[in-house]
Parts: C-alpha cells; structure tokens; sequence
C-alpha cells in the first residue's frame, strides 16, 4: 500500500461537519492502494510548516505528499512575505523529495465575505508556488487559475463557515478531482 501524506493549514485539516478531515475522507472513497495520513493544522503558514515537518510528513516515508499551503502565508493579519514564502516552499519541496511532492498553488477567495485576503495577493502567492514546481521538478496543480476562471467559484467556495476562504463539499469535490487526476498521472 502507498502512503500520501496531504501536508497542509486549515484547507487541508477541515472536517466540514465529518468526523474525519473532508479532503483525505474523498480521497480515500476515489482513490485504491493508498493510506492517506492528514497532516493538516488550522492557521498554519509555512514557517510552521517547516518547524513540523519532520513530525507530520518525513516520519511517514510517504511515497507522495500535497502541499498546500499560502492561505495565511497571504493573510494580512499573518502575512509572511512573498520571497519568504517561496523559500519556504523550495525547503519544504527539498525535504520531502521534488519526485514525491505534489505542490498546490493556494485557492482564491470569495473577496465578497473574506476581507483578510484578496485574490490579487493570492495570485503572486500562487505563482511563487508555480515557479518552484518548475524550478524543482515537482508535480503541480494550478488549483487558484484553474478555480477561479469558473464563472460560479463563489458558490463552490462556500462552506458552513460561509467565510469565502473554507470551502464545503462542492469546494472538496473539485479539489478532490484535481488530485485525483494528478495521483493517476504521476502513479499509473
């Protein structure tokens, strides 16, 4: 059995009213062959990704990992800055392997209810997230660009929190695909 590791914040903890994390629950119903291990932590950025790392993600030796994170890297409240960011995300490439780590730029948001970030921020984020993907190698989902060219993204972003940022099961089933098709590619 492979092991998937989905190393993340809040978008990767949530349970939206499950009693397991929503986005490693719907994989595992797609998915055959894989334990999948959430090492999501709500209000994480990258920083705290890298001081548990080690703890949450290499002590698996997981044959593949997600990484998704940027949400409140791009915060105001929280911001860490851009270049900072983007090193982080090389370290935490570097750590766990370019060939193994699936880099997912972060989502927009529904700036209509979510006033600590804004979608212009979250693009440069997203794209730091690209240029390491390319730069290292690693397998990539370009899930901002791809979400938000979706003329109805504000309704698939809508989650029980309705705070533009947590997204419910419409929100998962889309991200969910997206991995999905990314497992198969780089798997089978």
């Amino acid at each position: 059995m492979l092991k998937l590791v989905c190393f993340g914040d809040s978008i990767t903890a949530r349970k939206e009213g499950l009693d397991t994390p929503m986005l490693t629950t719907k994989l595992a119903e797609q998915v055959d062959g894989f334990e999948f291990i959430n090492a999501g932590v709500s209000g994480n950025n990258t920083i705290d990704a890298i001081s548990r790392i080690e703890n949450d993600v290499i002590k698996y030796n997981p044959d593949l990992v997600t990484v998704l994170f940027g949400a409140n890297d791009a915060a105001v409240h929280k911001m860490v800055d851009l270049e900072t960011y983007k090193n982080n995300i090389y370290k935490i490439t570097q750590m766990i392997k370019p060939e193994r780590t699936i880099l997912i730029s972060p989502a927009p948001v529904d700036e209509k209810v979510q006033f600590a970030r804004t979608n212009e921020v979250l693009f440069d984020y997203a794209s730091a997230v690209k240029q390491v993907a390319v730069d290292t190698g690693s397998h990539f989902i370009d899930f901002f660009s791809i979400m938000i060219a979706l003329d109805d993204y504000p309704k698939i972003l809508k989650g029980i929190r309705n705070d533009g940022l947590h997204f419910g099961d419409k929100g998962y089933d889309f991200l969910v695909r997206l991995l999905v098709e990314k497992i198969k590619e780089v798997c089978y």
